[in-house]
């Protein structure tokens, strides 16, 4: 028998919600309750990047404990990988 998929920030999943759809993108953050998955990333507005280190809006979407079996593991990526934009990460 496999072992349940566990994730890791910077995996890279397909969470298939059946009737609701699928959504896909980088494992952003990890607890033992709930991850996030980063579905998009866009620049952010010249005006609000003024002093500011956040340079990028992150779409984040929550996929609790209970839902991780309904993920699939695509790929990971290394850590230090700047990703500008999400359309980098599709190679």
């Amino acid at each position: 028998m496999d072992e349940p998929y566990v994730p890791k920030v910077n995996d890279y999943v397909i969470w298939d919600k059946g009737e609701y759809g699928i959504d896909e993108g980088w494992v952003y953050f990890v607890d033992d309750a709930y991850i996030t998955i980063e579905t998009s990333v866009k620049p952010r507005p010249d005006a609000e990047c003024e002093g500011s280190r956040h340079q990028m809006i992150h779409t984040l979407l929550l996929c609790h404990a209970e839902f991780w079996k309904d993920l699939q593991y695509v790929k990971s990526r290394t850590p230090h990988e700047r990703i500008k934009h999400y359309s980098q990460c599709e190679d």
